[in-house]
């Protein structure tokens, strides 16, 4: 997806998928020569280094580096199981098995009950671009009931974190790029744009420039099929949100008779091109904006913003980004609240109806003057701390994104779309029209339109659309349990806000854990509110 990428949990982050390879054995895996990320199957296999011979060694987890978003160590858990991290090796490129390899950083929690234990259950918790091995810990307390059968596993993906972070511009260079007019109004800013858009893109080549061909989801597959070798599983069990569902519809593609208990949380839409995606963001933030709106208004007097209707309090908000396109206003420091981040700085606190309070202070304060709590929402979407430094979330996602995404999108074809995204949402919408030239300038090309996660065969996949989510619109879930095929995607709803459901529901989580902790298929179609 263009923009906005998605938050897992610990504050922000978040999206997308890939196609290919065939397994061998349960017990080994001979890396295949002659594939591509071209998405074929079926390839014969040429003896290759096997790297399911890897025995890892786990040791206490040290605190997060700065691509992973900076930190302390982990605590330990409930009864004090500590939490334990090693790396795995993958080849870089899985058509040259011989040739370079990539380091993957891993972290586990070991199950309570090991007399019951099913095996481990991996996570992916979105982006693209999202430290597994940062977020884990800081969501473990949402499912630690799972932990009483499974190992609680999540890792860096190829490109994020520890390994091997794509690397793009400096710390400097950001502040500035995110400050940057996002949403330009005549022929000066469009250049100032698109050169930005270009420095960019030259500064990920030339600091990731062997790697940017091999990060995306293709291989961020095979690496996870190749992960549950290592751990010992015969079955991979999974768990991905956002993003992470189509990382796990396409491994259900690549690798069907491999899945093991597998769930799909805050679906990304499988059959949605680049375009499409960013105009069903558009569309399902403005529904979370009109949502909060809405919420606020009922709080009569308590609420801080003007308007009597949600149309009211939209207009408002409207009228503050225009004035800040005009005029930034003081943030934090010697930093300035611009148009662009104050409209990141929403999106931000639309993931969840947790923020919403942040929201409606940040916008009260904003139209006095003081922009430093949107800005300071806008940092966490961008993966920025409080000293100034950035994880690499955001160059991550732009490098898996437009590895997996064909489209390159011209100034002449992106101007033509902006009035349907701005008719899909005056706020977003032209923000995430312009996001449309993301990849314009990037120096590899994309994989596909739409990825394959057909599956037959596979076990089933418990799917779980969300009716408010902004950041992945509920059509997705429909969408992701009919492309996995009959008698494997199976359809949960929730009737509810904010992105993803399993955290936020009673009814969805009895159903996600009945079904990874005792096998139970929930009744297709089933609803949560």
């Amino acid at each position: 997806m263009p923009i906005f990428s998605r938050p897992a949990r610990r504050a922000p982050s978040a999206r997308r998928a890939g196609a290919l390879l065939a397994a061998t054995t349960a017990s080994a895996l001979l890396v295949t020569t002659g594939c591509s990320d071209s998405g074929d199957k079926g390839k014969d296999q040429d003896p290759g280094r096997d790297f399911t011979a890897q025995k890892p060694q786990w040791h206490p987890c040290p605190a997060p580096s700065e691509a992973e978003g900076g930190g302390t160590a982990p605590s330990p858990l409930p009864g004090g199981t500590t939490w334990e991290c090693t790396f795995m090796d993958v080849p870089r490129d899985y058509a040259d098995p011989g040739g370079d390899t990539i380091e993957l950083a891993l972290i586990r929690a070991k199950a309570r009950d090991q007399s019951r234990r099913i095996g481990s259950l991996i996570f992916n918790f979105g982006g693209p671009g999202g430290s597994g091995v940062s977020v884990l810990p800081s969501a473990a307390a949402d499912y630690e009931k799972l932990r009483t059968r499974y190992d609680l596993v999540s890792f860096d993906p190829r490109g994020v974190g520890r390994s091997r972070p794509v690397e793009c511009l400096d710390n400097k260079q950001l502040d500035a790029y995110y400050a940057q007019d996002a949403t330009p109004d005549d022929a000066a800013e469009e250049k100032t744009y698109t050169d930005n858009l270009r420095t960019y893109a030259a500064g990920c080549e030339d600091n990731s420039r062997d790697d940017l061909p091999y990060v995306g989801t293709t291989n961020a597959a095979r690496d996870m099929d190749l992960m549950r070798q290592v751990l010992g599983d015969d079955k991979l069990h999974y768990f991905g949100i956002s993003y992470g569902t189509e990382l796990g519809g396409v491994y259900a593609h690549l690798f069907p008779k491999k899945v093991g208990r597998a769930v799909l949380d805050a679906v990304v839409d499988p059959t949605s091109t680049w375009e499409e995606g960013a105009l069903g963001q558009a569309k399902g933030f403005q529904l979370a904006l009109t949502n909060f709106a809405k919420d606020c208004i009922e709080q009569g007097d308590e609420c801080q913003l003007p308007g009597s209707t949600p149309e009211e309090i939209q207009e408002f908000i409207i009228g503050l980004l225009t004035e800040l396109d005009e005029k930034p206003i003081d943030g934090v420091g010697d930093r300035k609240l611009t148009q662009s981040q104050a409209t990141n700085g929403i999106a931000q606190a639309l993931y969840s109806t947790e923020y919403w309070p942040l929201l409606e202070q940040g916008l009260d304060e904003a139209d006095g003057g003081n922009g430093a709590l949107l800005l300071a929402l806008s940092d966490a979407l961008n993966g920025r701390d409080r000293s100034g430094r950035y994880s690499n979330i955001q160059a991550a996602n732009a490098a898996i994104n437009c590895v997996d995404f064909k489209p390159r999108f011209s100034l002449e074809q992106t101007k033509a779309q902006l009035p349907e995204f701005r008719k899909a949402s005056p706020v977003f919408g032209d923000y995430l029209g312009w996001a449309l030239m993301s990849c314009s300038e990037w120096p590899v090309p994309g994989q596909w339109e739409t990825p394959d996660v057909s599956a037959p065969g596979a076990a089933p996949i418990l799917v779980i659309g969300n009716t408010g989510d902004p950041a992945t619109p509920y059509a997705g879930a429909r969408a992701m349990a009919e492309e996995l095929g009959e008698g494997v995607g199976i359809e949960l709803t929730y009737r509810g806000q904010g992105h993803g459901a399993y955290s936020s529901s009673a009814c969805v989580r009895a159903a996600v854990d009945g079904y990874l902790l005792d096998g139970r298929v929930p009744a297709a179609g089933k609803v949560c509110t």
